[in-house]
């Protein structure tokens, strides 16, 4: 946890590999983020667009994606996009819909929509999928260039990227044994598709989701690696004052509910503390922001106090289907946390 941009206190228990070796976790760990790429890199290159009057929120996703000029989809706009309001569906096995990547766009503009644009919130990958391949339209470049350009480079982060480079693989927590999980679903829910050759092995060292991995391991929603500092780091771009990367009036975003009177609160990227039955628990405030990650990752935002939790965790390594539901722990880390800073004064923190 950290307050006014610095570190306050940190921890690291347990291994970060079981299998195929015992490797124990450390402050300098590398995880998979899983979906807290959406908001820490997607979010925030798209912040930084709107910012710079490139990107505009309310304009149509098929302004940026010709593909999404189609009847029912052409009242989608970028600002349902960033809050799940779009009516794409959560989720649908790309590299079964796709012969190759190049066909992934194609393949989402013909999947129907599970609900009118702006009607309900319905959280889904598919979504920030079609924000990354807009980020690369408007740059001109492949989304870890950019991310490394305009977010990586200009915070001077060493240990935060897309597919780890073969030499950090120890470094780098270890998930899941093959793809259990999604091979369940796609054969549960998709039995007509020809079935993909699955990963069998450990998912180590390479990115944990399967349209992560089939897009070449860098896409909008999912295949940011980095520690618990370095996610610090990009976390505090978002806190108005601390922020290297944005104006105060942009870093506003994050705190204003963008789904007001819908069944979640969502503000740009982010799930407002606000919405129901929250990862964020009963002692941060309704306007504090966070996000969570599948492989077991989470980090939640308290501007107004200028707080970061970040917990990460490899739920899903050396366990059997089905994986843990940690949302609990999540909510019993910020009480436990916010009564720490609370109750005691800021500590040193060691790295």
């Amino acid at each position: 946890m950290a307050e006014s941009g610095q570190p306050i206190f940190a921890d690291a228990l347990g291994e970060a590999v079981r299998e195929p070796q015992q490797i124990p976790a450390t402050l300098n760990t590398i995880y998979d983020l899983a979906s807290l790429t959406k908001p820490l890199v997607t979010g925030l290159l798209c912040a930084r667009l709107v910012e710079a009057g490139t990107l505009n929120l309310d304009a149509a996703l098929g302004d940026y994606l010709p593909e999404f000029k189609l009847p029912d989809k052409s009242a989608i706009t970028i600002r349902q996009l960033l809050t799940h309001t779009s009516g794409l569906p959560a989720w649908r096995p790309l590299y079964l819909l796709a012969t190759d990547k190049d066909k992934v766009l194609a393949a989402i503009a013909e999947e129907p929509l599970a609900a009118h644009p702006g009607e309900r919130v319905i959280y889904s990958d598919l979504g920030f999928i079609l924000l990354g391949f807009t980020l690369q339209r408007l740059s001109g470049l492949d989304l870890s260039v950019l991310a490394t350009k305009e977010i990586f480079t200009k915070l001077e982060l060493t240990s935060t990227f897309f597919n780890p480079a073969e030499a950090t693989r120890t470094g780098v927590a270890a998930c899941e044994n093959g793809n259990a999980y999604e091979r369940d679903m796609c054969e549960r829910d998709f039995p007509s598709r020809p079935q993909t050759k699955w990963r069998e092995t450990v998912v180590w060292g390479e990115v944990h989701d399967g349209n992560a991995y089939f897009l070449g391991g860098a896409a909008g929603h999912a295949g940011l690696f980095s520690t618990a500092h370095e996610t610090l780091r990009i976390a505090n771009q978002f806190i108005a004052g601390q922020s290297e990367l944005l104006s105060r009036d942009t870093c506003d975003l994050f705190r204003r509910n963008m789904t007001d009177g819908l069944n979640e609160a969502r503000s740009f990227a982010w799930q407002l503390a606000a919405t129901k039955d929250s990862t964020s628990g009963p002692s941060l405030p309704a306007d504090a922001f966070g996000h969570t990650g599948f492989t077991g990752t989470s980090c939640w935002i308290d501007a107004e106090a200028q707080r970061v939790f970040i917990l990460l965790t490899n739920r899903t390594h050396a366990r059997a289907l089905p994986f843990a539901n940690i949302n609990s722990v999540r909510r019993e880390f910020h009480t436990l946390a916010v009564a720490a800073l609370e109750d005691e004064p800021p500590g040193e923190f060691f790295f």
